[in-house]
């Protein structure tokens, strides 16, 4: 082996979502950062669907943009059409969507990843991870070179140990026709480090020219969205996608080749998304139904390649072609690429801290696949955290640690870290009980302030953002002082717009000596927070309570083993997940009795005085 003459700070194995966005933010935090991948022509290459966003996902997406990173900013420069999720119902659960060009999308993170100081992007297949008195210190390729940093972040997606499902056929393979790392994972698990096994699939691709888009219905790209809070140039031109249903005849095709599946036949041993499930498996789970949504999404403005949403499958060819031509609209439809079922290692829960730094390895930080979540921006909201992270454990500077109440990232970082994942985790907007004050279009106000501590902001638009803030208070506080009479009573501004029916544009216009007109974002903020004042106010409330909990630390090496009166499945988790705080250990799923227990066992050996 050739140790490479030029040592880094950080180094980042994998060129997908995570890795981009823990490459180039640990560069921009100032340290020297090698980003290492299979192959330089797919960075960034959305793997399954030409899409960004979604439920819980968009949220993701603008917090990383407020904290320096690049998904949204290249999302809105691919986009080729934009829709807004649930924007019938209430502004907690709204989520903007975007459909993408693919090769856009890879061409310009590729582009600005090039031009990004302190960063150098080689191809290598890494194969080892070298470790040093339980520290990370570098990683070893199979073209035979050693690159040395002082930290490490992993972030393999289903390349580590992957292997591709088609029916019976199945061979190795991290995505389809790319190769798989199984050296990496044999790596990991020599190091001592828990390996499990998950699955995810992709559907069939087809030609564009073949679809009878008369049968279909057409979703149009709505206008006035964007992910980045910056002001970017789009695509001028957009596109249509298209929804259609499965038939009775699909269902009966699945059905009787049901066992032909490499889901049902037990090849495969990993446990595939719930929520993302393979048609066959719709078809299983739900027989009742006879019928399922399809959505037909582009890949591209210079490609006739259709995405089959929701007809991801483990099938053989045949059989495929045959479920397709079932489906309204593609009677006469030609394939492109067949769906296929992949299958990947991961590490098992409960070996990362918050911090995604492993409990095992010190300075070795995992994102994405690899701690057991799947999608694009779950990976990429991973990678910023890491990469901010490892940049700080350089700089000898508190790592990062973005709380549930803060932002969707903390929400699924901390569902990472307290709960064992058996199957490939995804965000929701469910999963946040705070959701209602981390919604995705106030993103900005509430991490702006953490991305200027990180040096990941400019001071004027720090500025900008805490001058709307201000405005944003100001301007509720005088609504709830300014009183105007209805009839015979006296009603605050504030309580008018709290009506349902009322929006802060009807408000303008009763009453427009007293509105005033600010920018359709702060005007909406406005309306936002007085509509759901109570609401919010009781979420406050909530995480007050939290923080209360989260003041209770527990000493790194307590031994639960010596509580006495809890129970054993409460201390194995605990033993398992290591919590740093009351607060992360009451959401372990141990019972009231259990926290109480170990919050007087605390008191005890740090002597220190509770109130309960």
């Amino acid at each position: 082996m050739w140790n490479y003459p030029e040592n880094f700070d950080v180094i980042v194995v994998g060129g997908g979502h995570g890795g981009c966005e823990a490459a180039h933010i640990a560069a921009k935090k100032g340290v020297k950062t090698l980003l290492l991948t299979m192959n330089v022509d797919t960075i960034a290459k959305p793997s399954c669907n030409p899409s960004i966003g979604g439920l819980a996902k968009s949220h993701i997406v603008r917090e990383i943009d407020i904290l320096g990173g690049l998904i949204a900013i290249i999302t809105d420069k691919a986009a080729i059409h934009y829709k807004m999720l649930n924007s019938s119902k209430g502004p907690a659960v709204r989520s903007p969507r975007a459909q993408i060009d693919k090769n856009i999308y890879h061409q310009e993170m590729k582009n600005y990843l090039e031009k990004i100081k302190n960063l150098e992007i080689k191809q290598h297949l890494v194969e080892e991870l070298i470790v040093k008195k339980n520290k990370a210190i570098g990683v070893s390729t199979k073209e035979g070179i050693n690159y040395y940093a002082d930290a490490i972040i992993l972030s393999t997606g289903t390349f580590l140990n992957g292997k591709i499902f088609i029916g019976n056929i199945s061979f190795n393979g991290g995505r389809n026709p790319e190769p798989s790392s199984e050296n990496l994972s044999y790596s990991l698990k020599k190091i001592g480090f828990k390996i499990g096994r998950l699955k995810t699939g992709t559907p069939p691709r087809i030609y564009g020219k073949s679809i009878d888009f008369s049968k279909l219905k057409k979703q149009p790209s709505e206008k006035n969205i964007q992910f980045s809070f910056t002001k970017i140039k789009k695509q001028k031109k957009t596109v249509d996608c298209y929804l259609t249903n499965t038939s009775l005849e699909t269902k009966k095709i699945i059905t009787e080749n049901l066992k032909k599946s490499a889901l049902f036949s037990g090849k495969i041993q990993g446990i595939g998304p719930r929520y993302c499930p393979s048609i066959e498996d719709k078809i299983k789970k739900f027989p009742h139904k006879d019928t399922h949504l399809i959505y037909l999404e582009p890949e591209g403005l210079n490609t006739d390649e259709f995405y089959i949403n929701g007809a991801s499958s483990s099938m053989p060819i045949e059989i495929q072609l045959k479920i397709i031509k079932s489906i309204e609209g593609l009677n006469k439809v030609k394939m492109i690429r067949p769906a296929y079922a992949i299958e990947y290692d991961y590490v098992e829960s409960g070996q990362i801290y918050h911090t995604l730094e492993t409990k095992l390895i010190k300075n070795l930080f995992l994102v994405g696949q690899i701690n057991g979540t799947t999608g694009y921006e779950e990976a990429a909201g991973q990678g910023i955290v890491a990469g901010i992270n490892a940049a700080n454990s350089v700089l000898k500077k508190k790592l990062l640690y973005l709380k549930r109440s803060q932002s969707y990232i903390g929400v699924m970082i901390d569902d990472l870290t307290t709960k064992e994942i058996k199957e490939p985790y995804r965000v929701f907007t469910s999963r946040a009980e705070h959701r209602l004050l981390i919604r995705h279009d106030n993103a900005d106000l509430r991490l702006f302030s953490i991305s200027y501590e990180e040096n990941l902001m400019s001071k004027k638009i720090y500025e900008k953002i805490k001058e709307k803030k201000e405005i944003i208070n100001k301007e509720i506080l005088r609504l709830e002082k300014t009183f105007r009479t209805i009839g015979t009573n006296r009603v605050s501004l504030s309580k008018i717009l709290s009506r349902p029916t009322f929006s802060y544009e009807n408000l303008r216009s009763s009453y427009p000596e007293d509105i005033k007109n600010y920018s359709k974002d702060i005007n909406n903020q406005i309306e936002t927070e007085i509509k759901y004042k109570g609401y919010i106010k009781k979420q406050e409330k909530d995480i007050e309570k939290l923080k209360k909990l989260e003041k209770i630390n527990i000493p790194k090496n307590f031994c639960y083993d010596k509580i006495v009166g809890m129970k054993k499945e409460a201390i194995e988790k605990l033993k398992n997940f290591s919590p740093k705080n009351l607060s992360v250990a009451s959401r372990l799923g141990i019972s009231h009795a259990d926290l109480f227990v170990l919050m007087i066992a605390i008191k005890k050996q740090k002597n220190i005085k509770i109130k309960e």
